[in-house]
């Protein structure tokens, strides 16, 4: 779920075409749930196999992501969540009391025959469940798609990678990137890119964008450590957020006192008493040191074990992506490279 900074950040409308070459650091969890969402039937059924497994996460992996390599060369590196800090147990709750009548709302819908309010629904009732994750990682093994396993939150871990250097940007809807310090960002970055808006019940498309983090520290006025308390009076993953106080405010706010710690009472007394250590999650998240970044050669003959022998994908639609994968995108040629 993230924080909400859309009102208060500068993002970058950009394309697939610009990001050619590059390797994002992708928020795997993130990434497999958007692909269990919106991979479904029309009454809102995700896709399944013969043996009736879930495979709208596989599909999205093998049928979207290797376009990116593919048709674009650009290079995602995946990264899963560890087990989740304890500083997220209540809104693990809220998401599991969120999912649960969503759940009881779309089999209503059915019955009622109402296919529309059915796949509105649907789509959030998405559940990533631990074996849907390590049947993605076997994937992208045999793919040859990098992955890595973060020791907590995925998105601290690639915030890491792109500090480090590993990775161009931290590719994630989330923008708590940002908090973690990843120097810069990429959003929806997918082919047909949409976003489902629950309050609408539909979906849009989207384009990717890009988001520095120094650029917008600037523009706002504020540190990260700053930006971190905006966050906290917003609502995180970690904390419910001040009644009454959005974005916009929150950043006045943080101006005006300079720290939460200088906040006034009647301000203080709304915040978690665990402030302090939701401030040091962000900035300085458990993360690990990556081994093997680089891409390897697909395994073909895995690939068609894995997906056609027992998951019943069509082979000539796989042969076509491994095709795809032993052909890489045109050399990458950018502004830069004639400097």
């Amino acid at each position: 779920m993230g924080v909400n900074l859309t009102p208060i950040v500068v993002r970058h409308p950009t394309t697939l075409e610009a990001l050619r070459g590059r390797t994002i650091a992708v928020d795997g969890n993130l990434e497999l749930y958007q692909f269990l969402s919106i991979m479904r039937t029309r009454d809102g059924t995700p896709l399944k196999d013969s043996q009736g497994r879930i495979t709208s996460h596989l599909n999205g992996l093998v049928f979207r992501t290797t376009r990116l390599i593919g048709e674009y060369d650009i290079r995602p590196l995946f990264v899963f969540d560890g087990p989740p800090p304890d500083l997220k147990r209540e809104e693990i709750r809220k998401r599991r009391e969120a999912r649960e009548k969503s759940e009881r709302d779309y089999r209503a819908a059915v019955a009622a025959g109402d296919v529309a309010t059915a796949w509105s629904k649907a789509v959030m009732t998405s559940r990533l469940t631990r074996s849907m994750v390590e049947e993605a990682k076997t994937l992208l093994g045999l793919l040859g798609i990098p992955w890595i396993q973060a020791p907590s939150e995925g998105e601290a871990q690639t915030a890491f990678l792109a500090r480090r250097g590993d990775a161009w940007a931290a590719g994630s809807k989330d923008y708590d990137s940002l908090l973690f310090g990843a120097p810069r960002m990429v959003r929806f970055l997918a082919i047909g890119s949409t976003e489902f808006l629950p309050s609408q019940g539909r979906s849009r498309f989207v384009s990717p964008e890009i988001l520095d983090l120094q650029e917008n520290l600037h523009n706002l006025g504020l540190t990260r450590d700053q930006l971190i308390d905006v966050a906290i009076l917003v609502g995180t993953d970690f904390n419910g957020g001040v009644k009454g106080i959005g974005p916009k405010t929150a950043v006045r706010r943080i101006r005006e006192w300079g720290s939460l710690d200088l906040a006034p009472p009647e301000v203080r007394t709304q915040l978690p008493g665990h402030v302090d250590a939701i401030r040091a999650f962000f900035r300085d998240p458990p993360v690990v040191d990556a081994a093997e970044l680089a891409r390897r050669p697909v395994d073909s003959a895995g690939v068609f074990r894995f997906l056609c022998n027992d998951r019943d994908f069509t082979p000539s639609r796989v042969e076509s992506v491994v095709a795809r994968l032993r052909t890489p995108g045109r050399p990458s040629r950018r502004l830069e490279d004639f400097a």
